[in-house]
């Protein structure tokens, strides 16, 4: 691993970006995928050629009903500059999260989620981005991505991993920690 946060949030995000191209490029990885609502985040990745970049946003309804968070000049801004942009479900939440408000209860997919959150939330939204990306088509079987995401807002967490579809979750692979936020508390 290449660096521990003392803290986690949007002030790490100019140094995760960095360290997530920079193994990118030293490990040959082709695809680099980020988490990102507003695109600030994704901008940062705009200029880079010789790396497919995919966004994923927040899903419509996130934040408020019929919504979504990412402003349609931004995102024309990142497709017309190369970005994928992809807006869907979460697939470690989506549905099973609205019938856990109605019936109370867990279910697999929310207990997936919240194993993945002991090493932070960066690290599940990591995972669950990678997975939709594969899902949708945006990111090539088998290959392995580098995944950035954030705890709050901006990133904190570079991971290189290779996602399965989500009907085979579990063979989903976190090949390697690059940098995210110490979880240790002194």
């Amino acid at each position: 691993m290449d660096m521990y946060f003392d803290s986690i949030g949007r002030e790490n995000t100019a140094k995760t970006v960095e360290i997530a191209l920079r193994t990118a490029r030293e490990r040959g990885i082709r695809h680099i995928v980020v988490a990102s609502n507003t695109g600030n985040t994704a901008k940062l990745l705009m200029n880079d050629k010789g790396i497919g970049i995919t966004m994923v946003s927040h899903a419509y309804g996130f934040a408020s009903d019929g919504e979504n968070e990412l402003a349609e000049e931004t995102r024309t801004e990142l497709e017309a500059a190369g970005i994928r942009v992809l807006t869907a479900t979460h697939v470690l939440s989506g549905a099973e999260r609205g019938i856990r408000r109605i019936f109370g209860g867990i279910s697999p997919v929310e207990v997936i989620a919240q194993s993945l959150r002991m090493l932070g939330q960066g690290t599940k939204v990591c995972v669950e981005i990678s997975v939709m990306a594969l899902d949708s088509g945006c990111i090539p079987f088998g290959e392995p991505v580098v995944a950035v995401a954030g705890s709050s807002s901006g990133a904190d967490t570079a991971l290189i991993v290779t996602p399965a579809h989500a009907a085979k979750i579990f063979d989903v692979r976190i090949n390697e920690v690059i940098c995210k936020p110490s979880l240790y508390q002194k």
